[in-house]
């Protein structure tokens, strides 16, 4: 592991911390010679005004963010800063909370996206788009069109099998194919089986996911970045670390076989 995405620090969204925090994070960072490839913002992880009924089946998790879509702008402003304080390409952003009907807000998630990539491009930064499927844009096929709407060079895909399979869709092979996979920038790496519309994390690679094909097919198509190992299983015993030492392991062989 050479690279880290961040996102909470103590607690805290990476957004909200001040240039001290940040100061302090960047020298740990340096100690362990390690630079960060992402800024996991909680851009658009918000709720759409007038989007229509939200979803109820999944859960709202936020990730210590409580901003609104009035934050937007500030947002947006403050993930540049920060990206460019530690050095890093790429800022995730979402889809706003997903509602029952998702494809009647894709016009006014295209808009947010192309303005995002228009900030991006000026600031020589690449927004990455995650799958999430408590969002509008859950899995590969809404990604895969939600690209053709917005075209634009720096936005790009941050991939994530996991959510695409808690969204309904067989991710591997099924809505990774359906992807331009030159728009790929990063990848997460979480496993889970679905029980109904609830996700039960467990050990990478021993799930639903098929992690195995799917990094031989991003390999075969010329993936060269980065593979972000989440942290959704609770691990043995509660032991987070531990279930991190062993999804690292685990992704490590498929990653190296």
């Amino acid at each position: 592991m050479q690279m880290a995405e961040l996102r909470t620090i103590d607690g805290v969204n990476i957004l909200d911390l001040g240039d001290a925090e940040l100061q302090r994070a960047n020298d740990l960072l340096e100690r362990f010679g390690m630079r960060v490839v992402s800024i996991a913002s909680p851009l658009l992880k918000c709720v759409l005004p007038d989007g229509g009924e939200l979803d109820q089946r999944f859960a709202h998790d936020a990730f210590a963010s409580k901003h609104q879509f009035a934050d937007q702008g500030r947002l947006a402003e403050r993930a540049v800063e920060v990206a460019h304080f530690f050095q890093a390409r790429i800022i995730r952003v979402f889809s706003y909370w997903r509602t029952t009907e998702p494809a009647r807000t894709w016009d006014a998630v295209a808009r947010a996206l192309s303005d995002l990539a228009a900030l991006a491009k000026r600031e020589s930064l690449i927004i990455g788009l995650e799958n999430e499927h408590a969002c509008n844009i859950a899995t590969g096929a809404e990604a895969a069109q939600m690209l053709q709407l917005v075209p634009d060079e720096p936005l790009k895909l941050v991939w994530d099998p996991a959510n695409a399979l808690v969204a309904g869709e067989v991710p591997f092979p099924s809505g990774y194919r359906l992807l331009p996979a030159e728009r790929i920038v990063h990848v997460h790496a979480k496993d889970c089986r679905t029980e109904g519309d609830k996700p039960e994390w467990g050990p990478l690679g021993t799930r639903h996911v098929d992690w195995k094909g799917q990094i031989e097919a991003l390999l075969a198509d010329g993936y060269k970045g980065a593979i972000s190992l989440e942290t959704h299983w609770a691990g043995p015993n509660g032991d987070k670390r531990e279930a991190s030492r062993i999804c690292g392991w685990n992704l490590r062989g498929f990653v190296s076989g």
